[in-house]
């Protein structure tokens, strides 16, 4: 396996697995996942939230089971935000739908499974175009497993986040007659979505950022200003592990373009 980039912030965060539990239902408000009881898996996570992504996903497949998921959320994280070469990015996207999906039928009640399944899809489908993607029929893929995950965990707020990323995508792409004939997207839904998902976890920089740019793509210039705001307070938010620092890092780059 090829070395991935490094964390850029490296040693930054320092958690060993006593404060990691301690801090557990802070740092997994967005995803709800359960603290694992396999000392292993949470080494994985260990290691995810020190920015360790690599040892992570090579931990959490070695574990299997509930590592899985850590492996998936490291490697999809890596790939949003530090692989450099597309061409690795979409192949990694790959990788996660596939062992997500797996893990999915394996474990149908696990709402991460069909979480991951679905935010690897949503990425891979950005990396490619929308639309193409969308011809490709992910778009139906993406959106039944969104649901799954927030029919199994009705608090996970980055399924909210990224359904109404769905929903904000297809119209922007594709128009809301068609978006909504065909893909089942709506303005509405896709923004209560936004507002559901800062509800349950308001300290979320990624829900923010998320939130921005549907507004832009939905509404256009005149939401700009409220757009402007919620990048700002990303750019404020205090950071509690590697994930949040990289949602921060991105919402400073913005602001600064």
């Amino acid at each position: 396996m090829a070395k991935w980039t490094p964390f850029p912030h490296a040693g930054q965060f320092r958690l060993d697995a006593a404060q990691l539990k301690k801090q557990w239902a802070r740092l997994h408000t967005g995803d709800v996942e359960p603290l694992p009881k396999d000392p292993q898996v949470l080494q994985a996570w260990v290691h995810f939230h020190n920015g360790e992504f690599q040892e992570a996903s090579q931990i959490g497949l070695a574990a299997g089971g509930a590592g899985i998921t850590a492996a998936n959320k490291a490697t999809s994280i890596y790939a949003n935000y530090l692989e450099k070469k597309e061409k690795t990015r979409l192949e990694l996207f790959t990788q996660v739908a596939e062992q997500a999906q797996q893990q999915a039928q394996a474990d149908p009640k696990n709402a991460n499974a069909w979480y991951w399944h679905a935010y690897a899809l949503g990425r891979y489908s950005q990396g490619i175009s929308v639309a193409k993607a969308l011809a490709q029929g992910l778009g139906s893929k993406i959106r039944e497993s969104l649901e799954k995950a927030i029919a199994l965990a009705p608090a996970h707020a980055d399924a909210h986040i990224a359904l109404g990323a769905f929903h904000a995508e297809v119209i922007d792409k594709v128009g809301a007659l068609i978006g909504g004939m065909t893909y089942g997207a709506k303005k509405d839904k896709g923004l209560k979505l936004f507002q559901e998902a800062l509800r349950l976890n308001p300290d979320s920089a990624i829900a923010m950022i998320e939130y921005a740019n549907a507004l832009v793509m939905l509404e256009g210039e005149r939401k700009m200003g409220e757009a402007t705001a919620l990048y700002e307070k990303a750019a404020a938010c205090k950071p509690q592990d590697a994930m949040e620092q990289l949602d921060v890092d991105l919402a400073q780059a913005e602001l600064e373009e």
